[in-house]
Order: C-alpha cells, then sequence, then structure tokens
C-alpha cells in the first residue's frame, strides 16, 4: 500500500532535465502524498523539489527552461479559506523556495506555457451572486442537474509577471479538454453541453477551433459523432491531432477504440489517421516535430510505434530497442531525441529508463530510478501470459501468477480475479494494489487468473463490443470458466479449491461465477458489485449509457429482463463464504447493492457473510486506513474459509500484549528453570537458536550458564544463570564458539557485522540507561548517573535475567530477546576484529552515539548457526 510510484514526467527544453511526480501513501496523513522530483539525463543524478504531506502535481516548464510550474495543495503565505487548496506555483528548479502565482477561488483546471511570461488555463468561473447567497445562508442542498447554475468552464490568459487574468472565451457551457497552438493564437476546445452526459450520452459535447487574437470560434466535427478526450496541436501549428473514442453503436460510447483524427486548419478539413492497426491506441501520444508516438493496443502489452506525417499521410514504424516489449508509459523531448519510459512485467516492480531515440530504435537505455529499493530483497511471484479458447471458440489470454513455493507436479487451490471495466485489460506490467493483492496471495500459496474476458479493452472494437446487446455476463464467465478448466487439466490447480475475488466488474463477474457454477467457488471476496440491476440503471453517474448497451434495453422498456439478469434472485445458489466492501459514497455501483447482496445471503442464511463500509469513500478507496482494512479483512477471510489455516480471532485479544507475549514464550527451550537446550553429547547447555530468514541465531545472549560450560572458571552467583554472560572479551567469544563446534559437530561462531545490524534497529524500550534512569538521559546526565549506579555495587548491577523485556518478531516468527539491551554483543567486522552491537544496561538508548560505548562488565555475545552467507 506504501508503494512508491512516478508519472507526470516532463521533458526540459534542452532535453538535459526531467521533472515529475513521485507518490506515496503517507499513514498519518491517511491518503496520497506527491512530491516533484528533477533528474539529470545525462548523470542520472535525483534530487527532490519539494516536501512534506502535501500534494505537488502537473509540473511543466517554462519555454526558456528558467522556471517549473505546478499545482500544490500547500499552504499560502497568506492563508484564505475562500479559495481553492489547489494553486499554481512557481520555483526555480536549480535553487530557491517555490512561490505562489494564483490565488483563485476555483482553482485550475488545466494549464499551459504558451510564452515565458504567459500561461492559458481552464478554470470555472467565480461564484455568481446566486451561489453567493446560498452560500451566505450555509444552505448545503444540492439540486441534481441544474445546469442553469453550473458555473461555466472558460479559458483565461495569466501573465506572469503581473499575475493579471484576461478572459479568453465568454462560452456559457463546459470547456473539458483543450490545446492551444504552441504561439497561443489558436486554441482547440472541447465543450460539454450537459450535466448528464455520462449517464445518457444524448448531446455529444461540441468541438471548436478560437481564434485567440480576433476572439472568434467555428465549430468543426460537426455532425459527426467524434468526441475528442484528447487534443494536441502539431508543432507547426498546421492543425492538431484529436484522440476519440469510436464505436460502431449508434448511441453510446461505452465500449470503444480510441482513434486518432486530424484537423488541417488550411483547409479546414478533418480526416482519421490511419494508423496502420486495427486496435487503436492503447496509452500514450506525444506530439513530435515529423508527427506523433504513441502505444498502440496490443492485448497484454502495448506495440509503441512512430507515426511520420509527409502531407496529410501518416507512415508507421515500430519502435525497437531495449524494453519496449513491456513499455508502458512515456514522455519525449521537445525535438524527439530523449525519451524517458516505464518499465516492467506483472513480476517486475517499475522503473523508469532513459534512452536516445534514433528515429524508431532505442539505444543507450539507462535507469534513471530506484522506486521501492526495499522491493529488491523481496520475493515477487513468478508470473506467465497465458491462453486458451474461450466463448465463441475464441482466443482468450491472461496473466497467471504462480504460488510462492510452487513445485511442478503438486496441484495448487487457484482464484480467479477479473479486472474492472469491463472495458479494461490486465496488462503484463507491475500492478499491486488494496483491490489485488497478487503478492499476498501468492505467498499463501495459490495461483492467480487473471483474465482478459470478452469485452476487455486492447483487443480491438470486435472484441470489446462483444458482450454488448445481453452478452454482459455470458461470454465473460464462459471465457473465466475455460481459463479455470486449462489449469485443473495441464495439472496445476486441485479443482476442489478454486475461488474468486475482484473489484467492480471483477466483483460482479466473480458474483456471477458463484452462481453460475456454485459448486466450484469456493469464496467470494466482492467489492463494490452489483447485484441488481433495476436500482443500479437510475443510481450510478452512467446507469442509461452503461445498462442499456450491455443489456440490450432499459429497465423500463423491459424489467423481467433486468430480473433475469440480476444475482440477487438467484443468492439461493450460493455456496461461497462471501465478503463485501463497498464505499458509501460510490457514484459507480451504488452502495445500496452492497446492502442488498448482504441482506439476500444473510436472510438466506447458507454461507457466511461478512460487509464492509467504508465511510466518506468513492469507488475506488482514497484512504490509507480503508485500504489497509479492506486487504487485512480480505486475507482473513479467505485464510478462514479458503486456505483453512485461521481460525475465528478472539476478539478481546491484543496481539502485543503481555498474554500473548506469555503465550510466545511457551516455546522457549529451557533445561530445568535454565535457558538453552542440552547437547546430545555430554549433556551441556548450549543455545537455542531461531530462524530469521535464512540466519539461525540464538534466541537470547549466550548466557552465564551456558558460557561457564566451556570456561569452568567463570562464577555464577546463584539465581543469576539466565542473566547474559558478560565481561567477555571477544576473542573468548570466539573461542566458546569455537569450543560449542567441536562439541556439537556443527558449525557456530560470532555473527558477522552485516548479517545482524538490521536486527539491532529495532525498539529502545530494554534494558538500557533509559528504562533505570525514567527518561533518555543525554551524554552529560549519563556521566553523572554513572555515580549514583555504582552506589548500588556488584560488577554489573543493571544486568536483568535475559528475556525480561518483550521479544522481537512478526506473526510467525519466533521471538528474539535483549537485541536493544541488557549487553552490548559482539560481533565481526569487514576487518575480522570485534564490533559491539545493540544497546547496553549501562548507555542511553542515543541514536547519535557512537557505537561501541558499553564498559566491558556489560558486554557479551550472541552466536549463530552455520556457515556464513555474507562477507564481512
Amino acid at each position: 500500500l506504501s508503494a512508491e510510484n512516478a508519472f507526470q514526467w516532463n521533458i526540459s527544453p534542452d532535453g538535459k532535465w526531467a521533472v515529475w511526480v513521485k507518490t506515496q501513501m503517507d499513514k498519518e496523513k491517511n491518503g496520497r502524498v506527491s512530491n516533484l522530483f528533477l533528474t539529470n539525463l545525462e548523470t542520472k543524478e535525483e534530487v527532490q523539489l519539494t516536501r512534506g504531506n502535501e500534494n505537488h502535481s502537473r509540473p511543466e516548464w517554462s519555454p526558456n527552461g528558467k522556471r517549473i510550474s505546478f499545482t500544490s495543495t500547500r499552504a499560502l503565505p497568506k492563508p484564505n479559506p475562500d479559495i481553492s487548496r489547489s494553486q499554481v506555483w512557481l520555483m526555480n528548479p536549480f535553487g530557491g523556495e517555490p512561490w505562489p502565482l494564483t490565488e483563485f477561488v476555483r482553482g485550475i483546471q488545466s494549464y499551459r506555457w504558451i510564452d515565458d511570461d504567459t500561461i492559458i488555463f481552464s478554470a470555472q468561473e467565480d461564484p455568481a451572486l446566486f451561489e453567493q447567497e446560498v452560500k451566505k445562508k450555509k444552505d448545503t442542498t444540492r439540486v441534481v442537474d441544474d445546469v442553469d447554475h453550473e458555473p461555466p468552464v472558460r479559458l483565461f490568459k495569466l501573465a506572469v509577471k503581473d499575475k493579471k487574468v484576461t478572459r479568453l472565451t465568454d462560452n456559457t457551457d463546459f470547456i473539458q479538454s483543450w490545446a492551444v497552438t504552441p504561439d497561443g493564437k489558436k486554441a482547440a476546445t472541447v465543450h460539454g453541453q450537459y450535466l448528464s452526459f455520462a449517464w445518457d450520452q444524448k448531446i455529444l459535447p461540441k468541438t471548436f477551433l478560437y481564434d485567440l487574437v480576433k476572439g472568434e470560434r467555428k465549430e468543426i466535427f460537426a455532425g459527426q459523432r467524434i468526441i475528442p478526450m484528447g487534443l494536441e496541436w502539431a508543432r507547426d501549428g498546421s492543425g492538431f491531432y484529436a484522440l476519440a473514442p469510436y464505436s460502431s453503436d449508434p448511441r453510446f460510447f461505452t465500449a470503444t477504440i480510441t482513434l486518432v483524427y486530424f484537423y488541417d486548419v488550411a483547409s479546414d478539413k478533418s480526416i482519421e489517421v490511419d494508423l496502420s492497426w486495427e486496435n487503436g491506441l492503447g496509452g500514450g501520444f506525444e506530439v513530435t516535430p515529423d508527427g506523433f508516438i504513441t502505444l498502440l493496443a496490443a492485448g497484454v502489452r502495448f506495440q509503441p510505434a512512430r507515426h511520420v506525417k509527409d502531407g496529410l499521410a501518416w507512415k508507421k514504424t515500430d519502435i525497437e530497442g531495449d524494453h519496449v516489449r513491456n513499455l508502458f508509459n512515456f514522455a519525449v523531448s521537445k525535438d524527439a531525441k530523449t525519451i524517458v519510459y516505464e518499465h516492467s512485467t506483472a513480476g517486475t516492480p517499475a522503473q523508469w529508463f532513459t534512452a536516445t531515440l534514433e528515429g524508431s530504435r532505442l539505444t543507450n537505455a539507462a535507469k534513471i530510478t530506484d522506486l521501492n529499493p526495499s522491493f529488491k530483497n523481496r520475493a515477487s511471484a513468478k508470473t506467465e501470459v497465458v491462453r486458451w479458447k474461450g466463448a465463441l471458440g475464441e482466443e482468450i489470454d491472461g496473466i497467471l501468477y504462480y504460488p510462492k513455493d510452487y513445485q511442478p507436479g503438486k496441484k495448487f487451490p487457484l482464484l480467479t480475479a477479473p479486472h474492472g471495466g469491463p472495458a479494461g485489460a490486465d496488462l503484463d506490467s507491475w500492478e499491486e494494489s488494496w483491490a489485488y493483492a497478487h503478492q499476498l496471495l501468492s505467498q499463501r500459496g495459490t495461483f492467480i487468473l487473471k483474465p482478459n474476458y470478452h469485452g476487455s479493452s486492447n483487443y480491438g472494437l470486435k472484441f470489446v463490443e462483444s458482450i454488448c446487446c445481453g452478452k454482459y455476463y455470458d461470454l465473460p464467465v464462459e471465457d473465466i470458466e475455460k481459463g479455470v478448466d486449462l489449469l485443473v487439466a495441464k495439472g496445476l490447480v486441485d479443482p476442489d479449491r478454486v475461488g474468486t475475488f475482484g473489484w467492480s466488474n471483477g466483483s460482479i463477474l466473480s458474483i456471477q461465477l458463484g452462481v453460475v457454477n456454485p459448486d466450484r467457488y469456493k469464496v467470494i471476496a466482492a467489492g463494490a458489485g452489483d447485484v441488481e440491476w433495476i436500482s443500479d440503471w437510475a443510481n450510478v453517474d452512467f446507469g442509461q449509457s452503461f445498462d442499456t448497451y450491455y443489456f440490450g434495453k432499459s429497465p423500463l422498456e423491459d424489467p423481467q429482463l433486468y430480473i433475469r439478469l440480476s444475482p440477487l434472485y438467484k443468492m439461493d445458489r450460493v455456496k461461497a463464504p462471501t465478503i463485501i466492501f463497498f464505499g458509501t459514497e460510490d457514484r459507480n455501483v451504488p452502495t445500496s447493492q452492497g446492502w442488498i447482496h448482504y441482506r439476500a445471503l444473510y436472510h438466506l442464511g447458507q454461507v457466511p457473510v461478512k460487509f464492509l463500509l467504508f465511510p466518506g469513500e468513492p469507488h475506488g478507496l482514497m484512504q490509507y486506513a480503508h485500504q489497509m482494512r479492506k486487504v487485512e479483512e480480505e486475507m482473513a477471510w479467505l485464510d478462514r474459509w479458503f486456505f483453512k489455516t485461521l481460525a475465528a480471532e478472539n476478539e478481546a485479544f491484543k496481539k502485543d500484549s503481555p498474554l500473548s507475549q506469555a503465550l510466545r514464550r511457551k516455546e522457549i527451550a529451557k533445561a530445568g528453570t535454565r535457558y538453552g537446550v542440552e547437547a546430545k553429547t555430554g549433556g551441556a547447555l548450549i543455545p537455542e537458536v531461531v530462524k530469521r530468514g535464512e540466519l539461525e541465531i540464538g534466541r537470547f545472549e549466550v548466557t552465564r550458564a551456558q558460557y561457564a560450560a566451556f570456561d569452568p572458571a567463570y562464577a555464577v552467583a546463584p539465581g543469576t544463570e539466565n542473566c547474559p554472560a558478560n565481561n567477555i572479551p571477544f576473542e573468548k567469544a570466539k573461542g566458546y564458539a569455537a569450543w560449542l563446534s567441536g562439541l556439537t559437530g556443527q558449525t557456530w561462531r560470532v555473527p558477522n557485522e552485516d548479517e545482524v545490524a538490521s536486527l539491532y534497529q529495532g525498539s529502545a524500550k530494554e534494558n538500557t540507561l533509559d528504562y533505570w534512569a525514567g527518561y533518555a538521559p543525554n551524554p552529560d546526565d549519563t556521566r553523572r548517573l554513572k555515580a549514583k549506579v555504582e552506589e548500588l555495587g556488584g560488577g554489573a548491577p543493571l544486568l536483568k535475567q535475559a528475556g525480561s523485556f518483550p521479544g522481537a518478531g512478526e506473526d510467525g516468527e519466533p521471538l528474539l530477546f535483549d537485541l536493544n539491551g541488557n549487553v552490548a554483543e559482539w560481533a565481526v567486522n569487514k576487518e575480522g576484529s570485534g564490533k559491539k552491537m545493540g544497546g547496553s544496561a549501562d548507555q542511553p538508548s542515543d541514536p547519535r552515539a557512537q557505537s561501541g560505548s558499553a564498559a566491558m562488565e556489560y558486554t557479551g555475545f550472541r552466536v549463530v548457526r552455520g556457515e556464513a552467507k555474507t562477507k564481512s
């Protein structure tokens, strides 16, 4: 959940730098934080430009490359609660504090530099009198589709030097996308006409060409079903590219591919660009001096391609070079000679690279990010693209995640995980999230199948439209079922251990699978999924366009059709324990669907069911606490009902409580009352070891009773047998390990520093001077306390019996004790000498103190068993 992601890359005008956004979940904020970074594309050095827990995004270079603009929610120098939190800021990329450029009531929707002193932006108009009066009354009533009082979205010009704003358009509708010529004299704009277009798609948006100098406009694409979702002007200003969805349906743009059109200013004509690719666009689109570069839709991957313009024709060339098979996002420099791009696979976390673009070939590729460095030490699931014959006898593919401990010839459980959409796709790219936690499931020992069923995008128009008009469930369910059949037939999957989970349309299909084949699916985890379609039609933002397209009719035309298609009326067939998740503010799948689903299963009483509501959340969960709860609850549900590894938890039992520690301590090895185990030869008391990864390490420091078996001259006062052996020189510690090796026939040794260093980075709440002083003493107080300690008498009066403080260890790990207190412990450094590690009772837990300051009276050691796998 806390993984770092990089996006919104923008290369400087000289092609030497890239500014980009890194986003990550912040536990304290309970939401995402995004900050700007600057990368030198020549040296690959990275500098963080912004800090804190606000959101910084949409960075843009000024044309001369001397300033970076960005939007930010950071506090203004003079806070004003009556204006938008998000404003445009400026910074010098090479030093100095950012400063605010705007202080607008509404905030900016999008913006673009046109010269070094001018920015054009789109925004809603300032509040009219009607809105101001409503606000004064503290009236929060919402009038649905109140187009008469919805503020228009217009274009404005901002002078950077004096912050003067000039209105460029006087339209009364809503500009939703736009682009300006490089010289800022013309603009192409797309205008929404009403507020319910997503719901019924009756009145199409209009596209205009504005002459910003004369203040004139003319409509283009009139009478055509072209709705540009993205606009980009050619570098020479001769025309613009319009990226638009295309559907063969005469009413709806629900299932589409993306085509490219070009409007030529001189001839006042628009043409469809021949992409020489049937499936249309799949990903990014960047204009170059001679045309454009894009990612074409190609199933589980994209096909990067360069299209070179010649008059009103374009020639396509596939891009070749490193990583092109799994290239998913990109940005190019102004001269199109430098590219940055994202590379990953389903089993390899994403990183960004830079390369030289020589025509249509990538050369000199070099990694420029180090996202999620902790992932390097974690094994990820093996993945592969699998293919099978699905519905209509057509080929279906998907991503298969393997169990962590996969063994050929052994059968494993399987969870199907359909994607959302349905017009989405599961790509061969790294996709780990709260909605689909593949790695956690792989670690639990299951296959995960992510099918690109009929109706998925990235496979062309015929495929994405194939489930319209009443086939919404039939084809995808058959595709998934046949995918499961394939894995069972190959001997990979145990047919008696199959379940399904998903979010949105993935949940909808999972619910249907449990209805259609209840004997196969043993568990269902359903996040934001429909079960009753009549109420869905009016309660989501796209009800008429979605439901009528996929089912063929509206519920007003054929209510019985909607009843037949609704799983609600077949809930008595379900045999799978079901967990349900919903946000309370979901406008894509009504929250009421979760209630209906839950109450139906609850009422029937045939299967265990649990329903979780996340307050304030939309269709996708935004808050860290809710994402974490969803994952934890889902894993616990699967552990209990699918993997059969978890009994019902005792809600009164706290995992980090003294009771929990006491129960976990029951596994500690003892010989009578003394810690340790008796050697098979001679019965000498020797240390017990536990595992941390591949390392076998003593549960405790070597105790006095254990050390005395090696050195009979070592005095052990009665009652202190379980205290750590102290006042032990480094050579004596090595001697003990050698003696232990000879006694047992195994390899025992003092650990190397690098293999145990991370273990000593735990809690400071152990037997250190902080504990005895009752506070965290500084060096001066430490010196003053020494005299008081000496009043206690004895050689090391602050030592306590090993294990007197809580042990360290995650769930399922055996406890380790006293790593950061009692006696400092010897380790072997890179030079082969002894180095004291961890805390000790005579020293404070001061993170700024130099290591090795413990007195010899408070120095002991811990042993490890086995040959070293790392070098000191």
